[in-house]
């Protein structure tokens, strides 16, 4: 059986490193990988940190590129490279830009299609955009539908699709994410010489990421708004907030936050300090999907930064809480966690709804049945 495996961000690369690994271990596999280097410079450090090496580097991004041109850019290269691979199977992740055009680059070779992460939806196609739309089409088009919890299988059901096409494998960033963890508890990082080196080690610790599309322009002011009101009600709190490369990110955040002396901002860090930011830190501020998944595993508070998440196994557990983008509101939720001891027990207690580590055995597994 040959497999391409494809993808081309740096949550991607995370959560697809153990699938690849557990295909290049199969006997009766032969495993290529392409990037399309949607997201360059983060997805290189996740290469760099698996030791994955792409067959195929596609470099599809370009400065300001809209949707449409990486989209067309994209399907091109990818059918170039679906011709010469012929694979049995393509397996995509998640609900990136990337994951859709391959999907459906492969579906007009007649390439299967297995879709990791599978059935994630919040049935709102602006929230988040694209990736709402980008994992519906990516369903359309599979013949392998990898769903991480039984939430999502039912989210998939609802749609029509066939029940025998379904498997549960639990989330395959827990698999990664336990890799990482071990290496870290092995000596691998070390916070006194690497990226977080400027970070204060002596005052509470909060991670905030934010970077979503739709939050871009009214609603990233109201979240920096709220966070400065932050960092000058809590002096024995700082702020760490790795800031996203896209300039809608950059701008906003850095003349909102870069004057106050308790908020780190950094470069995107790579995944082995940001694993030790999740477990250094006391919550997590975000609107991104896979520290909803992470944080949980490690017993951390996230308070999510949207209105709306295709990830509500965190907020049944009680580990995660939609709090939007309203000023006041950021204010009052992360305040009552900073503030109330019993509320922050609640939330903290490590409960992981998203796998026990073994879900790229379970994929590979399904692609033979």
């Amino acid at each position: 059986m040959k497999v391409l495996t494809i993808f081309g961000t740096r949550p991607e690369a995370i959560k697809l490193a153990p699938v690849v690994k557990a295909l290049a271990q199969h006997p009766h596999i032969t495993s290529r990988v392409c990037v399309t280097a949607q997201h360059r410079l983060m997805l290189d450090q996740v290469l760099e940190l698996f030791a994955l090496r792409p067959d195929y580097d596609l470099n599809v991004m370009q400065p300001n590129q809209s949707l449409a041109q990486l989209s067309a850019n994209a399907l091109i290269k990818l059918d170039e490279v679906l011709q010469i691979e012929n694979p049995d199977w393509v397996i995509v992740q998640g609900d990136t830009t990337t994951a859709m055009i391959a999907a459906l680059a492969a579906f007009y070779q007649q390439t299967k299609v297995a879709h990791v992460e599978a059935g994630l939806r919040t049935w709102d196609k602006l929230h988040p955009f694209p990736e709402e739309v980008n994992r519906r089409l990516v369903s359309v088009t599979a013949d392998l539908h990898c769903a991480p919890t039984e939430p999502a299988r039912a989210n998939l059901l609802r749609e029509g699709i066939a029940a025998e096409s379904i498997v549960v494998t639990g989330n395959t960033v827990i698999d990664a994410l336990l890799d990482v963890a071990q290496r870290q508890d092995n000596g691998a990082y070390d916070w006194a010489s690497g990226e977080l080196a400027a970070v204060p080690r002596d005052k509470r610790l909060v991670l905030v990421t934010a970077h979503r599309r739709e939050n871009f322009g009214a609603p990233l002011q109201a979240i920096c708004a709220a966070l400065a009101e932050l960092a000058a009600r809590y002096a024995d709190v700082q702020f760490v907030y790795p800031v996203h490369l896209n300039p809608n990110v950059q701008s906003v955040v850095y003349e909102s936050l870069q004057h106050i002396s308790n908020f780190s901002l950094l470069p995107p860090v790579e995944y082995l300090p940001l694993v030790q930011l999740l477990k250094q830190c006391v919550l997590v501020l975000t609107d991104s999907g896979g520290l909803q998944e992470e944080a949980p595993s490690l017993g951390k508070p996230v308070l999510v930064l949207r209105e709306v998440t295709e990830r509500p196994e965190g907020v049944a557990a009680g580990t995660v809480k939609l709090v939007g983008t309203d000023r006041s509101v950021i204010v009052a939720e992360t305040s009552r966690l900073l503030d109330d001891p019993a509320e922050y027990e609640r939330m903290s207690r490590a409960v992981n709804p998203y796998g026990d580590g073994h879900a790229s055995e379970r994929i590979v597994k399904a692609l033979f049945s």
